[in-house]
């Protein structure tokens, strides 16, 4: 046995030193393995077999030619494979019935699950798969969206998804200056690094998964609501996950897994392909917004409308929250938001990051822009002028909002002061400069989790939690947090994640993971500590206490509580080519206390980095004739490559949450936010033309440059 209390050796401020990665070194020489890496003994493979039509039902499925092949174990389907149970809430509400695989000879969408064939490798069950013929009754399918659709609604849940303050209408008729402006953005994909897996077992009466995901405990549960099983009986880990973004939930390649597991009583791992994940793992559905803002001529806004609509599959409704920025952001006499949705044969969409915020802040921060034009008011005086004392929708007080000291840094740091305000001034050579700026907000919340923390008779310390580290460097922080929390270095603490056996916490998703775990490993840590200092011994199996959060975020007073930023760009556009380059960003956020600069810097960049790729490339298009994607694949699907991405920088202003007992707010979303307005709004500056319309294509570059042109020699023959 081991005498040990902290006091000895107490070590403080480790919270807010950048730290290399815990298992960086794991990562970078393959130690570090992954869903899909992990051997097992007779480990069977799966491949899906995903539908060919938009709508209609399977006819039959011809499985005696393909279990014939070389390696065939299974071909498991609507005929013959285990029933599930879709009929439950689980802890983000009711399931998506994809999740319900095999279970019925209805297709909804093209990449509807309609087939599993398991082999002995995964060659062989890829080589079967493709070989299987499955026919169907096909339907009329329906996949256009648009502005305006017919048959769009507001659905009843979640609750709140319109708001109406004050006489809109009213408010525009008394209005100086008036903006009424449609704003459209494509359907977009997470297509994160490391694709999906999943390997399922039985192992001592208990069901385990090795998983890539969000949230161990979540996968766990949903898994026994689907099977009926005591959900003690079933283990879900997910240690090391290459990227999420909100699309590694609960999927059909983990529900296929497991049900061909039980079926074959040996392990069996479900991979999916980047093209399978094009239509199975969600999406950023595609919107379409109008704004309208009515302002007296300095600017102060007597009226805000914003009007979001988005699609939703025909069997789960999905609701991109894209209005939402609005109801925090700026003031106004008459305050109205609404959400609509309209059904389509399509996938379900999903998360995204900044789900809501990303796209509704192209909207809002492009038609500030417009606004500031129209009233002859610098951008950023515009919006200091249309601050909010209490959330405008809500009425509660901000937790902070520091929102105008990002403006204020960021505009020094990118010399704004210096800044022509008049379009189409500056050149370099043939490309024509512009900048642009737009404010950034993402909600800071926080959930119940529960933690453990272990003094070890070596002198080290162990913390368990059912964290999710998705590529954020969510378990190096975590370990800052509990080397804080005991007064002991960092080089100290053990930290085990993703474990469901660990004990119910937060997903990672939403800006709320770190926060969540940091306040229950926190508390956890610091009710060890004081257990050390009363003295005695450390036994062989350690001293271990638990914490639970759920009472203390249930006392939190009801506030508007969120991170906040403001973006700043500088392009360079050809309008003979149509090619923008964004030559620099930079973003000052207020984001709580920074746990690790590090990585958070990473993360901030990260997200800047994906707004830049909004904003010029990304765009999933979907063929209307056969209600597929054109190029599923990051050969059709364009994104930013490194020539894309400029100098980046990301900073941020003091922001602490003094309601959290490490001060953390969350800064996984807030980085994408805003970045794709800036970009909008510079380009606008370095052409004098508007882009409502995401991404600003060369094609659309050149179409507006000749329409520009038009205009521009129509009002010279009637000034002759």
């Amino acid at each position: 046995m081991t005498t040990l209390t902290t006091e000895s050796t107490a070590v403080t401020g480790a919270v807010g030193t950048a730290r290399t990665r815990v298992e960086g070194l794991a990562k970078v020489t393959g130690a570090a393995r992954y869903a899909g890496e992990i051997p097992y003994a007779e480990l069977a493979h799966g491949w899906l077999v995903l539908s060919t039509i938009a709508r209609g039902r399977i006819r039959s499925v011809d499985a005696a030619p393909v279990q014939e092949m070389p390696g065939v174990l299974a071909v498991l389907h609507h005929g013959n494979a285990p029933r599930v149970d879709a009929d439950y809430v689980g802890m983000l509400g009711k399931p998506d019935p994809t999740l319900a695989v095999f279970q019925h000879d209805r297709v909804p969408s093209v990449g509807w699950p309609v087939a599993l064939v398991v082999a002995e490798t995964s060659e062989q069950a890829r080589e079967a798969a493709e070989a299987l013929v499955v026919h169907y009754d096909e339907d009329p399918h329906d996949v256009a969206f648009f502005a305006g659709r017919p048959g769009a609604y507001t659905p009843e849940n979640p609750p709140g998804l319109a708001t109406e303050q004050g006489d809109l209408e009213a408010g525009l008729a008394a209005s100086a200056v008036v903006v009424d402006a449609e704003y459209t953005t494509p359907e977009e994909h997470h297509s994160s690094m490391e694709p999906h897996a999943a390997t399922a077992r039985w192992e001592g009466g208990r069901l385990e998964v090795v998983d890539s995901n969000q949230g161990s405990m979540w996968v766990a549960q949903e898994l026994a609501s689907l099977f009926s099983l005591d959900p003690a009986s079933v283990r879900v880990r997910s240690e090391h996950v290459g990227g999420a973004f909100g699309s590694k939930g609960v999927r059909a390649h983990q529900v296929s897994a497991v049900m061909a597991a039980t079926v074959l009583q040996r392990p069996v791992r479900v991979v999916l392909t980047r093209r399978q994940m094009f239509s199975l793992v969600g999406y950023r559905s595609p919107t379409a917004q109008r704004i309208r803002l009515g302002a007296d001529a300095d600017g102060r806004l007597r009226a805000l409308d914003h009007q979001a609509l988005n699609l939703t599959s025909t069997v789960h409704e999905f609701v991109e929250t894209s209005a939402a920025m609005a109801r925090v952001m700026y003031d106004a006499d008459a305050h109205h938001t609404v959400h609509r949705v309209v059904a389509l044969d399509v996938p379900t969409p999903t998360w995204m990051r900044a789900p809501g915020e990303a796209p509704g802040s192209f909207a809002l921060e492009s038609a500030l822009d417009e606004l500031a034009e129209k009233a002859g008011v610098d951008p950023i005086a515009l919006r200091a002028r249309n601050e909010p004392r209490v959330g405008p929708v809500s009425g509660l007080p901000f937790s902070s909002r520091n929102v105008l000291a990002c403006f204020q840094e960021g505009a020094r740091r990118f010399g704004w002061a210096d800044r022509d305000p008049r379009p189409r001034l500056r050149r370099d050579g043939r490309w024509l400069l512009g900048t642009g700026t737009a404010a950034a907000t993402y909600s800071s919340g926080v959930a119940p989790s529960t933690a453990a923390a272990t003094a070890e008779p070596d002198g080290t310390f162990t913390v368990r939690i059912t964290a999710a580290d998705v590529g954020t460097g969510a378990r190096t922080a975590l370990a800052l947090v509990a080397a804080d929390a005991l007064g002991v270095a960092p080089d100290r603490i053990r930290m085990k994640i993703a474990d469901s056996d660990f004990g119910p916490a937060m997903v990672a998703g939403g800006s709320m993971g770190t926060r969540s775990w940091a306040w229950a490993v926190s508390l956890a840590a610091r009710g060890l500590r004081e257990q050390l200092a009363l003295g005695g011994t450390i036994p062989p199996q350690g001293i271990t206490v638990r914490s639970d959060t759920t009472e203390a975020v249930g006392a939190l007073a009801q506030q508007e509580r969120h991170s906040f930023g403001a973006q700043f760009a500088e392009v360079a556009v050809d309008v003979a080519t149509g090619e923008v380059r964004v030559r620099r960003m930079l973003g000052i956020f207020a984001a709580g206390t920074i746990v690790n600069p590090l990585t958070a810097r990473s993360q901030l960049i990260g997200g800047m980095t994906w707004g830049l790729s909004m904003a010029l490339h990304e765009e999933a298009i979907r063929d209307q004739t056969s209600g597929a994607h054109v190029g599923p694949d990051l050969a059709g699907y364009h994104f930013a490559a490194n020539a894309d991405v400029p100098l980046i920088e990301a900073d941020w202003v003091d922001d602490p949450d003094d309601d959290d007992p490490v001060g953390i707010k969350g800064i996984g979303e807030i980085g994408i936010v805003g970045a794709a307005a800036a970009v909008a709004n510079a380009v606008w500056h370095a052409t004098g033309v508007r882009h409502r319309d995401l991404p600003i294509r060369p094609d659309r570059v050149i179409l507006a440059e000749a329409g520009r042109a038009t205009v521009g020699e129509r009002d010279a023959g009637h000034r002759r």
